[in-house]
């Protein structure tokens, strides 16, 4: 078994959520202790990689970042990068999918942190990111690390937009369901079981954390 996708995978997975898990819990801060015009659209940004396909996530990444769209002239022509058909893409893409996870299950712990905490937080003389750091992380730790799990997995598990941008390209972005898929297309089906068995013991892994880390079973 070729354990590059597995490591590549892995490597990936942890930059998106470093993209990703900061972003995420950001944004889900904002959107649960602020109140501000058009609030429902960035809600519904968030939301959108959840609902588009993961191909129509590829393109439009693609219109971005591709050799001939709005940005990718730019970082090619200026810092001699090529996005598309890299492991940067398959990490872009991986991060975009895994965002919006990580803000929907945070954004409810943190909206469960009691509200006389920050006044008292407030009252001591801190600031907003104090409070964020002192008070409202501390007290909804358990719903954070459960989004910050689940958006690695996402990213670990991500495929469709990765294919679309980053592509399949032996040792360089054959990630773990992309060398599954190319397997399974090639007949291999011993190789191709062998990435299935690895993608589903990381996610019940995964899956059994975020379990540990809800609220009902911490309350339990």
């Amino acid at each position: 078994m070729d354990l590059f996708p597995i490591a590549l995978s892995l490597r990936v997975a942890a930059i998106a959520l470093g993209i990703a898990g900061p972003l995420g819990i950001a944004i889900a801060w904002v959107q649960a202790k602020r109140r501000y015009p058009l609030r429902w659209v960035v809600e519904a940004l968030v939301l959108l990689p959840l609902v588009l396909p993961p191909s129509v996530i590829g393109y439009f990444l693609l219109v971005l970042f591709g050799r001939r769209g709005v940005l990718g002239p730019l970082l090619e022509g200026a810092l001699g990068v090529r996005f598309v058909f890299s492991p940067a893409a398959a990490v872009m893409a991986s991060t975009v999918v895994a965002l919006p996870l990580v803000v929907k299950t945070a954004q409810p712990a943190i909206e469960a942190v009691p509200a006389e905490l920050t006044q008292v937080g407030r009252s001591l003389g801190l600031g907003p990111l104090a409070l964020l750091f002192r008070v409202t992380l501390p007290v909804a730790y358990r719903g954070v690390l459960a989004a910050l799990v689940l958006g690695f997995a996402r990213a670990l598990g991500e495929f469709g937009a990765t294919l679309m941008v980053a592509g399949n390209i032996p040792g360089l972005t054959n990630t773990m369901p992309i060398e599954l898929f190319t397997a399974y297309q090639g007949g291999d089906d011993a190789r191709a079981g062998i990435y299935v068995a690895v993608l589903t013991g990381m996610s019940l892994a995964v899956a059994l954390v975020a379990a540990r880390l809800s609220p009902r079973e911490a309350a339990a």
